[in-house]
């Protein structure tokens, strides 16, 4: 699928669907939220949530006190819909309209989320250039959390075919720059009551 077509893809997707019609809403990202403790982040840290969309997940951090947020989708109207949604807070948000392998981050981030976009980079050249979009941007110890479906999970999204993990085969895209700290998994009940198993992988950047 050309860029062009991704966007307008998705831009559809979020005009025309309610936010709690489509099959990745969460009312509480909890998995997310636990993986926020567990790096232990100061407020003033840097956090990125990478294909948020309209995401619960930056009003949990702006509810915590966390004021260097930034959210980053492909879709023009997901980005559209959560500024609305946060009202005066969305001051507090670096909003990026990008496709995140054409991303290119003007600061570092001391926590990387992505809850359901890297599973959908199905080629090798992409994949490649989201891991080393997250080397160059995270700060060293910094916390990379990756949300995708599981090995017994669906093999598509939204019509799109995607790339399953295992815990083994994400820890093996990550190994060389990245630590695994933990990894979850969750069996996420859609909004149609199906069940989507996910699995969720956290890293700490190496020093060096």
């Amino acid at each position: 699928m050309k860029d062009s077509d991704k966007k307008s893809y998705w831009d559809n997707i979020y005009e025309n669907r309610q936010p709690d019609e489509v099959s990745w809403y969460q009312a509480i990202p909890t998995i997310s939220l636990d993986f926020v403790k567990l790096a232990k982040l100061p407020k003033t840290a840097s956090i990125i949530d990478v294909g948020g969309g309209e995401s619960l997940f930056v009003d949990y951090l702006l509810d915590a006190g966390f004021k260097k947020i930034t959210v980053l989708d492909i879709s023009d109207a997901a980005i559209r819909h959560a500024r609305q949604r946060v009202g005066d807070q969305a001051k507090f948000i670096n909003w990026i309209v990008s496709d995140v392998v054409d991303f290119e981050p003007e600061e570092k981030y001391d926590f990387w989320h992505d809850r359901g976009t890297f599973h959908f980079l199905t080629n090798e050249d992409d994949i490649q250039k989201y891991i080393a979009l997250i080397r160059k941007a995270v700060k060293p110890k910094g916390h990379v959390v990756i949300g995708t479906f599981s090995d017994i999970g669906p093999q598509q999204c939204s019509g799109l075919e995607i790339n399953q993990y295992s815990e083994d085969l994400m820890e093996r895209q990550f190994e060389s720059y990245f630590t695994k700290v933990a990894s979850r998994r969750e069996d996420h009940i859609t909004p149609y009551n199906t069940i989507q198993n996910f699995l969720f992988c956290c890293f700490r950047k190496n020093s060096k």
